[in-house]
Parts: C-alpha cells; structure tokens; sequence
C-alpha cells in the first residue's frame, strides 16, 4: 500500500461535474468543455472534448463492439482546469461562502454566485 494513500482517500477538489472549465496549461490550453467525471483519489478530472486521444480497439461481435480508430477522451490533473464564470464567462478561482443559510462557491473576480 502506498505510503500516503490515506491521504488521498480525503481529498477534495476544486471542481465538481456539470461545471464549465477552461485548460489553463497543456496541450490542449484555452479549450472549454464540461466536467463529466471528478476523481479525488487520483487528482483528476475528465473534460468533455479535451485530452482526446485515438486509440485503437478490436473488434468483438460477440458484445456487439465495432472494431477500427475511437476517439476517446482521458482524464487530465485537475490542477491544469480552472472554473469558468457563469457571469462574467472568465477563467476563476472559487471562495466558499455561506449565503441564505448554504455553503456556495462565489466567483473571485466578479462575486457571483457558481452553485444553484
């Protein structure tokens, strides 16, 4: 077992599924696309249309699976993502706050509210 596994047991990440990030460093810098999948244990998050690599698959039709080329998103670091602004659509930190009663992520540069 790895040394510090208990502690990536509890991490939390910045980012969490349907929100929109932009690629701040990388191949793939400036794009924008949806979160669809976040993994705390391992630091990563997978982004619609970014990160997309071709891999070759066989095929096997006792599954129904059609051989040939698939493009296939993979998981980047979430360090590399920044969430975008719903409001003033820019790339952002979040601070956590509590509004009306909730915990909510606000928006650094213009003080919008992230979550609904």
């Amino acid at each position: 077992m790895a040394k510090n596994s208990k502690s990536l047991a509890n991490k939390k990440l910045h980012t969490k599924v349907g929100d929109r990030v932009i690629v701040v460093s990388g191949r793939d810098k400036g794009k924008q696309g949806n979160v669809k999948e976040v993994n705390p244990s391992k630091g990563t998050v997978l982004v619609d249309g970014v990160n997309v690599v071709t891999k070759a698959q066989k095929a096997n039709p006792a599954v129904g699976v059609q051989g040939g080329l698939n493009k296939v998103a993979k998981p980047i670091n979430a360090s590399k993502v920044m969430i975008c602004c719903p409001s003033c659509d820019k790339a952002t930190r979040v601070r956590k706050e509590i509004r009306d009663g909730k915990k909510v992520r606000v928006c650094i540069k213009c003080g919008e509210t992230i979550d609904v």
